[in-house]
């Protein structure tokens, strides 16, 4: 996070600079409004691809693989496990059962026996233990 201020810090103040740089030559009557217009906009257009390459175009971290044995180790059942890969998803009870097409009330029945199998007291923290498990996709 500091270097990201750092990075825009330097930024606002390499245009400050430039826009003085510009009014000091506009003002002295050696560059005319037209060429000082033209630098900033190729410098505004640099730092956008710049942005654009480091924000816009990161890999995705390597994901881990999925620990299968712990999943039959914990005894969670495909149905079990794709509803704890929806709520990983933030996902409701309601918006799961209709992606599954199940009751709401048999995703409740499926959420309860993922905190009791994974030993959580709630939503938040199965996953938590999921992802320590290595049992979601991160």
């Amino acid at each position: 996070m500091r270097k990201t201020i750092f990075i825009f810090g330097a930024l606002v103040l390499a245009l400050l600079i430039l826009f003085q740089l510009s009014t000091y030559s506009l003002v002295s009557g050696n560059t005319s409004i037209e060429f000082i217009i033209a630098g900033i906009a190729i410098v505004f257009f640099i730092i956008g691809v710049i942005i654009n390459k480091k924000v816009l175009h990161k890999h995705k971290t390597i994901t881990k693989e999925i620990d299968h044995k712990k999943i039959e180790t914990l005894g969670l059942s495909k149905r079990e496990y794709e509803v704890l890969c929806e709520i990983a998803l933030g996902l409701s009870n309601k918006e799961i059962a209709e992606k599954l097409f199940v009751s709401e009330s048999t995703i409740k029945t499926h959420v309860s026996n993922l905190l009791v199998k994974l030993d959580a007291k709630r939503r938040t923290q199965a996953i938590q233990i999921a992802k320590e498990f290595q049992i979601i996709p991160l």
